[in-house]
């Protein structure tokens, strides 16, 4: 689905256009204060911070939204372009659907737990089409190259990551963290107020922000190359049922 990888260079290039913003920036602060539009008021080194401190937001976004798509790519859009019984789908997208409609991962009182148990029965007894649904992803804030990996081992998905790129994702950036797990924890420490945006930003360079993006970017890439090979080679249904052509 090439929409998957449209979608995700269109919002990697809005943190590019932003990286080339704080460029001009950090050179102009080589020469003395900085000033916004060239003859503007001047950008002090805590406003610099703050706007360093920016690209972690972006790039969980990206991260965040980048996941979102691919799964739905899957359940909201792949399934509801076929006419699919549950027995068509593998066992790891089977157990989805399970868990959505029974709501199996939901705390639930004797009624409520009637009627999903009736809905899922329903659907097996009539043997009606699967149709779109999220996948349950579990708590916000918490998509890291760990997580990533964890939710396309659930979904029967290979996640094949070239050794240069898995490398780099996994080498330590700062604090001991990966890139994706710096930018998921430094998000969600300005999130829940733990920290200052210009605490953020403190010690970085532009450079080592353009370093950070472009190890989110390629790793992120190649989370996209497979969820859309998944997609194309319709690799949620069981052999048997997955058209020849793919």
């Amino acid at each position: 689905m090439e929409a998957l990888g449209v979608a995700f260079e269109e919002r990697l290039q809005e943190i590019d256009s932003y990286l080339k913003f704080l460029k001009e920036v950090e050179a102009e602060a080589m020469s003395g204060p900085p000033r916004s539009g060239g003859k503007g008021v001047f950008i002090t080194p805590q406003q610099q911070r703050i706007l360093y401190s920016g690209v972690f937001l972006q790039l969980y976004n990206l991260v965040e939204a980048t996941v979102g798509r691919c799964l739905d790519g899957i359940t909201e859009v792949a399934l509801v372009t076929m006419s699919l019984s549950p027995h068509d789908l593998t066992n790891e997208l089977r157990g989805e659907w399970v868990r959505v409609i029974a709501r199996t991962h939901t705390d639930l009182n004797h009624k409520h737990r009637l009627e999903s148990a009736l809905e899922l029965c329903q659907h097996l007894v009539e043997s009606l089409p699967v149709k779109g649904f999220k996948v349950e992803k579990g708590g916000g804030g918490n998509w890291d190259d760990s997580a990533i990996e964890d939710i396309t081992s659930r979904l029967g998905l290979p996640l094949k990551v070239s050794s240069k790129v898995f490398s780099k994702v996994k080498r330590p950036f700062r604090d001991d963290l990966g890139a994706l797990a710096l930018v998921k924890t430094f998000r969600n420490r300005l999130a829940h107020g733990d920290i200052s945006f210009s605490e953020c930003g403190e010690n970085l360079t532009v450079e080592d922000l353009k370093d950070l993006t472009t190890t989110t970017g390629d790793y992120l890439r190649e989370v996209v190359d497979a969820f859309d090979s998944y997609i194309v080679q319709h690799e949620y249904l069981i052999p048997s049922k997955r058209p020849t052509s793919a």
